[in-house]
């Protein structure tokens, strides 16, 4: 297992939902000066309906976590949120303004990180033949894939913490960011195949660019579900995790990566450069998505409703 020597445990670090962080310093200046900092950090970030966010000083962190109202999947509401998160982001951090060394996304779903697209909502569209709502949707993920995979212009360092399932476009979008730190129990997978249709946010043009285009083709078509380890083996997933102790890894990784983290955040601009990706491309394939799911079979939206409806089952019991 990928683990590191030094000793695992809470940390000693506080975090703060807002304003500075406990214990304040006893210097008036610096408590100022530090108040000042987060003065700037929009109050909107922490009232957000489905994200949850908490800003940890000392290692310059943003945590958040997807805590959904109902199903937890990608619906319009929790797009919304996280269009917002991003537009806050964007105005109260970065290079003079509040530092943020590291963005971190987990979710708050037992057992579960996310099961993609909003399948109750793709039904409906495709039952009233709405292209255009499809394709609106589609753009929208793709627009926030979009600027995470480049870190929203900011130099930092993006972590998704997965302790659940991820599937569908749950699995898109963790490929987006630029580490994973995984549970063992969590899995992986693309179900779209099983409904006649493909990942359209983001799986072919991440996939192929992280593992080639055959093995991307195997991982999309195969309906199969993936360990941890076998994403680990695999590249994808960077570090792993015993059951319940993603957190601590997720500590200790931002803890060894801050003595590098320059380093870091150009090395994985780099890798950007050598294999860009445009919002174009990844449009276009959704529109791809959007013309499919137009010609599925009535026989095909029932097993879409079988699995909308055990993804409902799954989040009353959770």
């Amino acid at each position: 297992m990928d683990r590191y020597n030094d000793d695992l445990g809470e940390s000693e670090n506080p975090i703060s939902v807002h304003g500075p962080a406990l214990p304040l310093p006893d210097d008036d200046e610096a408590l100022v000066a530090r108040s000042t900092i987060h003065a700037a950090i929009p109050e909107g970030l922490f009232r957000l309906n489905e994200l949850e966010c908490l800003y940890e000083d000392d290692s310059e962190t943003l945590w958040t976590y997807m805590a959904p109202r109902g199903r937890p999947s990608f619906t319009p509401p929790m797009l919304g949120d996280f269009e917002n998160w991003q537009k806050y982001i964007g105005q109260g951090f970065g290079p003079g303004r509040v530092p943020l060394k590291f963005l971190v996304l987990g979710s708050r779903s037992p057992g579960v990180f996310c099961f993609g697209g909003d399948l109750a909502l793709f039904q409906r569209l495709i039952q009233d033949e709405d292209r255009d709502g499809l394709v609106r949707y589609g753009h929208r993920c793709c627009a926030i894939l979009y600027r995470n995979l480049h870190a929203l212009e900011k130099p930092t360092l993006t972590i998704g913490l997965v302790e659940g399932a991820a599937l569908g476009g749950g699995f898109e979008a963790l490929l987006s960011f630029d580490y994973l730190i995984a549970d063992r129990d969590a899995t992986f997978g693309l179900p779209e195949v099983l409904f006649g249709l493909f990942p359209g946010m983001g799986a072919h043009a991440l996939l192929s660019r992280k593992l080639g285009t055959a093995m991307a083709e195997r991982i999309i078509q195969s309906n199969d579900t993936y360990t941890a380890q076998q994403m680990y083996d695999l590249g994808i997933v960077h570090h792993l995790a015993e059951p319940g102790e993603g957190l601590a890894v997720c500590r200790e990784f931002i803890k060894r990566a801050t003595r590098r983290h320059a380093g870091l955040v150009a090395e994985r601009k780099a890798m950007r450069t050598a294999a860009p990706l445009t919002l174009d491309e990844l449009n276009r394939i959704t529109e791809l998505w959007a013309d499919a799911a137009l010609q599925l079979r009535d026989q095909d939206l029932k097993v879409m409703n079988r699995l909308a409806n055990a993804q409902r089952k799954l989040a009353r019991a959770a």
